[in-house]
């Protein structure tokens, strides 16, 4: 009897079906701190020139006033978001007015969190919200941990496909909830390989001194030189504990094994209350210090590696649109920002992800019980902090075995998937992309966290000073592309329109921002 994979592979290899993986559509969110010359957050308003970060939809802010995020259109074609996202930064970083965007993931000089600017969307209503969410998110976890940046992957699989899927296999009586299905148990698997990603692709192996407060201890890592300081074999310090973590959060143990229990299990912790949140208050005088004293302020504040998405109709929150229309794609967000990458990822990476996240949806998938919860957990966890480790001991379902005896097995497995991607792309990179990844497997000096770290010693520079030569090149390169004329001006009329657009939300709001956020928390 043949397994669930090779089934899948084999119906997918058919000359009727092999265009269908042509269908999958991508998108990518890059998020950089705008830095002055000097490698210091910038302390100015987001450059108006580039629209207002409510209403544009390409161009935006994450927690900070100064942390930009870039947010391409969805295509299929890989080629296209990337030449997308590159014109955005280009667009954007020649109207920077002499500042730069960080290229690294952990942040730029910090001086205290006085330093930090929270992002301000205007005086509407739904502005108003989402900059009490930051506020809230600073008194929660402190302001540093939010200066973070990295990359989201947006991905789906064309409806064809899993209708092709659901007519093979008989398995759910609707294709909404076998879609919903499928992309949960993509989710499960993505879980038990995600450390590999971690491995071939984390990018913050080091991190400046004043990224740490008294509040958040630096006594784990080793010192390179008097500001630079590292785990000598880690591949993500920002996906360790020394990065975006909650400890309030440990006890949401979200396994994705089903939408319903995804969903309920957030709702719950945005409603259940949390003492040390309530100690923080609601509000000081009439300043509101975040959205609730509950768990969770709303369902963007659960950290996790990868999400489950749908996109919500007007007034529908996030968890109502899964809730009643099932999983449309889903959001990785496990992914450094390479700083030798301009982009901070290059196509042959995209591409990579291409495999790595059909692999999980075509593969077995069952659900995942709390032992086996627990040690993909661990498998990550020593992964961003020793993955580069010789000989480091991961845990399968037969026991133990090394980290890279398990990640070429897995490349093995996935050089199906990459021919038929080749095939209905008419390229040749995603065999390309299992080439590149296998070298850094046989040498970990390959991986991008091992040359940060060689760079860093070979330079004589510390970490502030190296990404700040980096965010240099880059931004030359930026500055120095050409921007096709008609680009030019569709983003200076879509910077013009999310003006009049963000004008257009605070006229229109018909009740004060008190009763504002009851209806919201209250409406389903």
């Amino acid at each position: 009897m043949t397994n669930q994979y090779e089934s899948r592979l084999h119906l997918l290899q058919q000359s009727s079906n092999q265009n269908l993986l042509s269908g999958i559509r991508h998108g990518i969110e890059r998020e950089g701190l705008r830095v002055s010359a000097d490698a210091r957050l910038s302390q100015c308003s987001h450059p108006e020139v580039l629209g207002k970060t409510l209403t544009h939809p390409y161009i935006t802010t994450d927690y900070s006033e100064a942390l930009l995020e870039f947010i391409t259109p969805v295509h299929c074609k890989l080629e296209d978001v990337m030449k997308f996202l590159e014109e955005l930064h280009s667009y954007t970083c020649k109207n920077l007015n002499g500042e730069l965007l960080w290229a690294g993931s952990m942040p730029a000089l910090l001086e205290g969190e006085q330093s930090i600017p929270i992002a301000r969307y205007g005086d509407s209503n739904s502005g108003k919200m989402k900059s009490v969410y930051r506020e809230g998110l600073a008194h929660r976890y402190g302001k540093a941990m939010q200066t973070i940046a990295g990359i989201h992957y947006n991905f789906s699989l064309p409806e064809s496909l899993w209708q092709l899927l659901s007519d093979a296999e008989s398995a759910s009586p609707s294709l909404k909830e076998f879609q919903s299905e499928s992309y949960l148990a993509m989710i499960r698997n993505f879980r038990r390989y995600s450390w590999l990603l971690m491995y071939l692709f984390g990018a913050s192996p080091a991190v400046s001194k004043s990224f740490f407060t008294q509040e958040r201890s630096c006594e784990s890592l080793a010192q390179l030189d008097e500001d630079t300081l590292y785990l000598p074999w880690a591949t993500s310090l920002r996906m360790s504990d020394l990065g975006y973590t909650n400890n309030a959060q440990s006890s949401l143990s979200v396994c994705y094994n089903t939408l319903g229990e995804y969903v309920s299990s957030l709702t719950k912790a945005i409603k259940t209350p949390y003492r040390p949140y309530e100690k923080i208050g609601l509000k000081k005088d009439d300043r509101y210090l975040q959205l609730n004293t509950n768990l969770l302020q709303i369902e963007n504040e659960y950290y996790s590696n990868i999400r489950p998405k749908r996109i919500a109709k007007r007034g529908e929150k996030p968890l109502s649109a899964l809730s009643n229309h099932g999983v449309e794609y889903v959001e990785v967000r496990c992914m450094d920002i390479n700083p030798m990458e301009p982009l901070g990822l290059s196509v042959v990476d995209a591409a990579f992800l291409d495999v790595f996240l059909v692999f999980t949806a075509l593969m077995d998938s069952p659900e995942i019980d709390h032992a086996e919860c627990q040690r993909l957990t661990e498998n990550f966890a020593r992964t961003v902090s020793e993955g580069r480790r010789p000989g480091l001991e991961l845990n399968n379902e037969q026991g133990p075995v090394t980290l890279t005896d398990w990640g070429m097995s897995l490349i093995d497995k996935m050089v199906p998937v990459a021919r038929m991607l080749d095939q209905a792309n008419d390229s040749n990179l995603f065999t390309e992309s299992l080439v590149e990844q296998r070298e850094k497997l046989l040498n970990s000096e390959c991986t991008p966290s091992a040359r940060i770290l060689q760079a860093l010693k070979s330079s004589g520079d510390n970490y502030i000073d190296w990404m700040l030569k980096q965010s240099q090149i880059h931004s030359r390169y930026f500055s120095q592309r050409d921007i096709d004329p008609e680009r030019l001006e569709y983003f200076g009329r879509i910077a013009t329109e999310s003006r009049e657009d963000q004008e257009r939300l605070k006229t229109s709001d018909t009740m004060d921002f008190d009763a504002f956020l009851k209806h919201y928390f209250e409406s389903e």
